[in-house]
């Protein structure tokens, strides 16, 4: 079974500086039927202007993962994390007990990412920070394992059971994903065109899937794209 979830029908929120697309209920947009699918929570998909960003603000209880794609983000977090997180490469935050963070347009250009928040498998986590870089190389043609609960295959930690991959299909490639027994997956379609299972798919739409063994997404233009296995 496949519920798609269209991009045109995501919250919305302009704020000149700041244009977010939201596919489930956040922050004013609220939708019942649209308060996440299983562990996860929030998928916003942010643009943000040269020179502006997330001033420091406070998050608890919640596996927070960012993820580029294109620009820079300048991280500075109350655990003395200060990165800046580019294209190509995945931030974890544990906000466990409490943790404050910013989040600026590291570049001067605009930034573009996505914000994903995961429930976390017990309250009260000592807060955290990782980031590791996933060359193209490795996503390519392939699902790629960027966060996991056990950090396998060099992949950052999440307290969830929940495995998180990647991909990058060229044109007319495909990326098969077998789901295994009593597990569910959210496919999110970043950029590009293409078919899960023959159901057409744009950037921006996401799928919820439940009951299926065999995933196979395929490329009708360059795709970008993240699964989410989930309990």
């Amino acid at each position: 079974m496949m519920t798609v979830r269209p991009s045109e029908a995501r919250g919305h929120d302009n704020h000149g500086w700041l244009d977010s697309h939201h596919t489930f209920s956040f922050g004013g947009y609220y939708d019942p039927s649209f308060m996440g699918f299983r562990s996860l929570r929030v998928i916003n998909e942010d643009r943000v202007t040269a020179g502006e960003g997330f001033d420091t603000h406070p998050h608890r209880d919640m596996e927070i993962i960012t993820y580029p794609l294109s620009g820079a983000i300048a991280h500075r977090d109350s655990t003395g994390g200060e990165e800046l997180l580019r294209t190509g490469e995945v931030q974890r935050m544990t906000a466990g007990t409490g943790i404050q963070h910013s989040e600026m347009n590291g570049a001067n250009e605009e930034l573009h990412f996505l914000q994903i928040w995961i429930l976390p498998n017990q309250r009260g986590l000592k807060p955290g920070y990782e980031q590791k870089a996933f060359p193209e190389s490795e996503r390519q043609g392939r699902w790629r394992v960027v966060a996991s609960p056990d950090a396998r295959d060099g992949s950052l930690t999440v307290h969830q059971d929940v495995v998180l991959h990647s991909t990058l299909l060229g044109k007319g490639e495909q990326a098969e994903y077998t789901l295994a027994p009593d597990r569910h997956a959210w496919v999110q379609l970043a950029r590009g065109k293409g078919t899960l299972n023959g159901v057409e798919l744009k950037a921006g739409d996401g799928v919820a899937v439940s009951q299926e063994s065999r995933l196979v997404l395929t490329a009708s233009e360059p795709v970008e794209a993240l699964l989410f296995d989930l309990a």
